[in-house]
């Protein structure tokens, strides 16, 4: 089999690698196409290591048909089409992957669209339902709305009945959030987002904010938070160390939420598996309606993962990246 291999100075090289098989409990998929995301990007530049035991494989999430089963594993066939959430090996043309972390391709969707999905579903599902308690009639703020997980994060808070609020940069993407259904598109570099979004809610403030940036919207985020808001950091885009007014935090009985999809287990609560069942469950029927449906921004072919990540890491494209591995 083939696979991309990070060589020196971080190039991506397609090359000739070893066979894999599926261990027990684990499902052999021929990949269809996987999903650029930014922790490929730190995990090329050697700051993002996989957890262990994970291959070191960059992708994370993939789409294809199941190629062969292991022991254990009942309730596929092999031929079946199958996207999954990976915690490493997408970038190849097969990846060996954890039971209960491989999901049917959802009905409307093209096999290599769907590769676009895992990560994002699971991202937005298991933060803003799961953990911050998101619910109809309540406003989410959604920070980097066009990027592949905002522009997901709008259409599932659209579809469960919330508001939607993002920010975006260039007019192009506040257009596609707008399309997208996000009743408030705020420039973030020309407009202060506590402002805008306290003017659009009589003062209260967002019920939940999904935020990308980490330290450099801490203080803000607070900020725009309504009481008993959740604010759930799930990227460091804007710096790691941040000042934390607890004050505020107790006079709105706030909360401020650090996850991460990549380093959970496989099973147990609050694990992928439990993840991918939700996702499953409750996101797989909105994007059966029409309610929900993937972004690609860009595709290309795998041998061009090196440009596939020079275009995410630019900023000039919304949405999904995917990388074309078979037709």
């Amino acid at each position: 089999m083939h696979s991309i291999v990070v060589a020196s100075k971080g190039q991506l090289t397609w090359q000739e690698v070893t066979d894999i098989a599926p261990g027990e409990d684990e499902i052999l998929i021929k990949i269809s196409a996987a999903g650029v995301n930014r922790a490929d990007l730190l995990q090329a530049a050697g700051k993002y290591p996989p957890p262990p035991g994970a291959s070191q494989t960059l992708g994370l999430e993939v789409s294809g048909t199941i190629a062969a089963l292991g022991e254990g594993v009942t309730g596929w066939d092999v031929g079946q089409p199958v996207c999954a959430l990976l915690a490493g090996g997408g970038y190849a043309e097969y990846v060996a992957v954890p039971a209960p972390q491989v999901m049917p391709v959802p009905e409307s969707v093209p096999l290599q669209h769907a590769a676009a999905l895992p990560e994002v579903a699971c991202t937005v599902w298991s933060n803003l339902v799961m953990t911050a308690g998101l619910s109809a009639g309540q406003l989410v703020l959604v920070h980097g709305g066009a990027s592949g997980i905002g522009t997901h994060a709008i259409q599932v808070g659209v579809a469960l009945g919330c508001r939607v609020a993002v920010t975006a940069g260039a007019k192009n993407k506040q257009d596609l959030c707008a399309e997208l259904g996000a009743e408030i598109v705020i420039g973030y570099r020309d407009e202060d987002f506590v402002e805008r979004v306290r003017a659009e809610t009589g003062g209260a403030g967002a019920d939940v904010i999904l935020d990308i940036m980490g330290a450099a919207y801490l203080d803000r985020n607070v900020d725009a938070l309504a009481p008993d808001g959740r604010l759930v950091i799930i990227g460091m885009q804007g710096g790691v160390k941040g000042e934390l007014n607890i004050g505020k935090l107790l006079g709105k009985r706030a909360g401020v939420i650090a996850t991460a999809l990549r380093s959970r287990p496989v099973s147990g609560p609050a694990s992928k598996g439990e993840i991918v069942t939700e996702v499953v469950a409750n996101v797989w029927p909105m994007v059966a309606a029409g309610e929900v449906r993937p972004i690609i921004g860009a595709e290309f072919g795998i041998e061009q993962a090196g440009e596939a990540h020079e275009l995410l890491e630019s900023g000039d494209v919304s949405g999904k990246i995917l990388l074309r591995v078979a037709d």
